[in-house]
């Protein structure tokens, strides 16, 4: 008790509960503006990358080609403004230009359904190049595609090259939209030039020889069923039905392989040639990836 309290008729003296409460106020202030200088002063997570793991890679695996069916205003609307699918690359035409829409090190919404070799959803696992190009006009003699200016394809050529050399893409994982969702795509066409992008050594190509060593047997013996199509198809890497029937999906497939390598009859139709491609491309040491000047 206060000393105060002994006089005659004094009150003892208490602190007042308002007073009090404004003494705790203050403490808890200090207490929380203290943290924060803390927290402000307390150094961020510290990352040491002086060491290198040996055991990595990219994480692109495919390069896939694509034609917009569409003029270069058009094109780059959707593929940059639009917001429902994207590229990497998109090559113009006149000017032969190229633009980078999206970084390699992010995925891009370019392949959308798709498989290869098992691999499905391939947008995770690759990097799209749209090439500005018309596509195809149906008329009454049949489809049309459109061919693609020398100028424009010497620009993807180069570009193949160093993406492919960045990513270390193996070059049968060069591929067309069309090779990994036949039927539903058919870009980049017939009317690209696939061998060109061999001669240059950046996809494999069925040797020339065995080619015609094969076809000299199938154009003497019965045509392969079916059934034996769609095998050597799907060895290839095509999804493909193998239900042993020649129904439209079958042809589709089988179309989009002759695209590439024997683009002059693409109607799907299984023949003596296309048997003897499909023998080669499946042969171990049938298909060969050519030494260029810049491979020395």
């Amino acid at each position: 008790m206060d000393a105060r309290a002994t006089r005659a008729g004094a009150v003892p003296v208490a602190v007042r509960p308002q007073a009090a409460r404004w003494k705790m106020a203050r403490v808890a202030c200090i207490a929380t503006v203290a943290c924060l200088l803390a927290a402000c002063t307390t150094p961020g997570l510290r990352i040491d990358t002086s060491h290198t793991s040996v055991v990595q890679a990219s994480r692109v695996q495919f390069l896939i080609l694509h034609y917009t069916v569409a003029d270069f205003d058009l094109s780059l609307d959707i593929l940059a403004r639009q917001g429902r699918v994207s590229s990497h690359y998109l090559v113009r035409e006149d000017p032969v230009e190229v633009y980078r829409l999206v970084d390699e090190s992010r995925l891009a919404r370019h392949a959308g359904v798709s498989e290869w070799r098992g691999v499905t959803s391939l947008n995770a696992s690759s990097i799209g190049i749209e090439i500005v190009n018309p596509g195809f006009t149906d008329t009454p003699g049949g489809r049309v595609y459109a061919p693609y200016p020398e100028a424009q394809i010497d620009v993807v050529v180069e570009l193949v090259r160093q993406i492919m050399a960045r990513h270390d893409i193996r070059p049968e994982f060069v591929l067309g939209h069309a090779d990994i969702a036949p039927g539903r795509k058919q870009d980049p066409g017939p009317m690209f030039p696939w061998k060109r992008l061999a001669d240059e050594g950046l996809v494999p190509w069925p040797d020339a020889a065995q080619v015609a060593a094969r076809l000299a047997h199938h154009a003497v013996q019965p045509l392969p069923d079916v059934a034996w199509f769609q095998q050597q198809l799907a060895r290839v890497g095509y999804r493909v039905p193998r239900h042993g029937e020649l129904d439209e999906a079958t042809r589709d497939v089988i179309s989009t392989f002759q695209m590439k390598y024997r683009p002059g009859d693409i109607r799907g139709e299984p023949d003596a040639e296309t048997a003897a491609l499909l023998d080669v491309v499946v042969t171990p040491g049938g298909m060969r990836v050519a030494r260029t000047a810049a491979a020395h």
